[in-house]
């Protein structure tokens, strides 16, 4: 093996650590969240939310590995990082758009007002009258 990989000073090493460790933290949560949420749009924030976070994590720590490893920055997993960030948010954007303009049943309901749903409670009613 070579002998460089195995000198690095022990603040990189605690460091590059603590991020692999958050972010695959962040990323099984993520995905957890995906696999045993139960619907469209609770299920939509496992992968935007905790996992980009989760890869940036490991992103950022290979990124640290490496420029520091080489000896000069290393821009690859910069790049990734900055498309990563760029596309989630856009991307569950338009997963929304498209539920919302698809399928009433797909459509999450609307919000009540704290009055009409107590009287429709007291009614013994579900809904409250539109």
């Amino acid at each position: 093996m070579n002998e460089s990989l195995l000198a690095l000073p022990l603040w990189l090493d605690l460091t590059l650590s603590a991020l692999v460790l958050v972010g695959a933290g962040f990323t099984l949560v993520g995905s957890w969240g995906l696999a045993k949420l139960s619907d469209f749009l609770k299920r939509l924030h496992g992968p935007t939310k905790a996992t980009t976070l989760g890869v940036g994590c490991v992103l950022i720590a290979s990124s640290l590995f490496f420029s520091v490893q080489d000896g000069a920055p290393s821009l690859h997993e910069f790049l990734i990082s900055v498309f990563l960030f760029l596309t989630a948010p856009v991307s569950a954007h338009l997963l929304v758009k498209a539920l919302l303009k698809g399928s009433p049943a797909l459509r999450p309901p609307l919000p009540q007002a704290p009055a009409a749903a107590a009287a429709a409670a007291a009614r013994g009613e579900q809904d409250p009258p539109a």
